[in-house]
């Protein structure tokens, strides 16, 4: 069954706007919610900045007793699946529990949780470890929390594919739904701004060690030199067109009209990345050319090899230039696995809006990168974008993103840019 897939419902939770309404005006102005880190004291760390979620109280949107069982990404997760199923029009309570499920991807689980209690281990012992520990690190625990929440009991699942993971769960949430799951809940949510989960970051030796705000995480760049991380991500309601439709939603976002992964070859091994491979069976998947693309929105690793290798890869597949290519997350930080899903949340905005968010602090691609970046917002008619990501290890996703008929949704109004200027495409 191939019946078109529809994302109905947005919940956003982003260092630069918390809420859906909030993230997209401050993204479409430029402005970055990056900046140094709060949540601990990271004065003694290499790397001092990271994206963080500002202004989130989870008493004020979680019952009391959430809060002592839930990491605080969690809390976040909870908080924006609330706001997507607001968002679509949903009523759990009148649907069969066994027709709605969740997939979400996860990074790390619940980092800060997990520190927490076993500083009580090593300081007081194992009787003043919380209960909760047992699933509150998890991985797999914004699945078990939000199909709790609103009584979800069909087909449930979690990807674990690091940036890559938040295409992949979309996707899996699109099989589950045209297998005939009616509702699925989608998309991630990730944070461990700890610092158990900040030192297991700086091993990958990829984070930007610059304590410039505007000058740390230049993806393409000539200036490129490691990336900063992040907090937050995006949560979708993703359903059948027609169910939709019969249900009463809201004119949907749009379609998850096409989906590719692909696994690096080992290092050394001489062969190339399969980046490209995974955009051209996306593009197969969804029945389109290169052509048909309106915008990519790239992965941005932030560093000069894996730029470099994703630059070729979309000259490769349209060619020198021939496509706007934009990476809003560096207003954000790279999230990990809530990065790709807070991506296709931002192409689905871009499509409803007709307008490119831009890719801030960068000037210009690096020579001999072909890339067309959005370096401001950028009006155009949009029917169809793709988003890209990469995991750490070899993961590559890609998934195409097609408008539907938008006349019927009521737009929020898109604000003017900080700047004052618009570029036509």
């Amino acid at each position: 069954m191939n019946a078109p897939v529809v994302v109905t419902g947005l919940g956003i939770a982003a260092p630069n706007g918390l809420g859906t309404r909030a993230y997209w005006e401050a993204t479409l102005r430029g402005r970055s919610g990056i900046g140094p880190l709060e949540r601990f004291d990271a004065t003694g760390y290499p790397a001092r900045l990271a994206g963080e979620v500002p202004g989130f109280d989870p008493a004020r949107h979680l019952p009391s007793r959430l809060l002592p069982q839930t990491d605080h990404m969690t809390r976040m997760a909870l908080v924006a699946a609330d706001w997507a199923l607001d968002d679509a029009q949903v009523r759990t309570d009148r649907l069969p529990q066994y027709s709605m499920g969740v997939v979400t991807a996860s990074a790390s689980g619940g980092f800060e949780f997990g520190q927490r209690e076993l500083q009580k281990l090593w300081s007081k012992g194992s009787r003043h470890v919380s209960s909760y520990q047992s699933f509150a690190w998890f991985y797999a625990v914004n699945t078990g929390q939000i199909s709790i929440r609103h009584g979800m009991r069909g087909p449930s699942r979690v990807v674990v594919a690091e940036q890559a993971g938040g295409l992949d769960a979309v996707a899996q949430a699109r099989r589950l739904v045209r297998d005939g799951t009616a509702l699925v809940v989608s998309g991630g949510v990730d944070g461990s701004l700890c610092p158990w989960g900040w030192v297991a970051q700086l091993s990958t030796g990829r984070l930007c060690t610059d304590d410039d705000p505007e000058a740390a995480y230049l993806p393409f760049s000539a200036a490129a030199h490691g990336y900063v991380p992040g907090e937050g991500g995006a949560i979708l309601v993703l359903e059948d067109a027609a169910a939709a439709a019969r249900r009463g939603s809201t004119t949907p976002y749009g379609e998850i009209a096409g989906y590719g992964a692909t696994f690096d070859p080992r290092p050394g091994s001489g062969r190339p990345p399969r980046l490209r491979d995974a955009i051209e069976i996306a593009l197969a998947d969804a029945r389109l050319d290169p052509a048909d693309v309106d915008v990519v929105f790239a992965d941005a690793a932030g560093l000069p090899d894996l730029d470099r290798a994703e630059a070729e890869a979309i000259a490769g597949v349209f060619g020198p230039g021939g496509v706007p290519v934009t990476a809003p997350k560096t207003m954000t930080g790279r999230l990990y696995s809530g990065g790709a899903a807070l991506d296709v949340a931002t192409a689905l905005l871009s499509l409803r809006d007709g307008v490119i968010a831009p890719t801030v602090h960068v000037s210009r691609p690096a020579p001999g990168y072909a890339l067309d970046l959005v370096v401001e917002p950028r009006r155009a008619p949009l029917g169809v974008a793709v988003v890209l990501a990469r995991g750490h290890g070899g993961f590559n996703a890609a998934m195409v993103v097609r408008a539907l008929d938008t006349a019927a949704r009521t737009a929020e109004p898109t604000p003017t840019p900080a700047n004052g200027k618009v570029r036509n495409r």
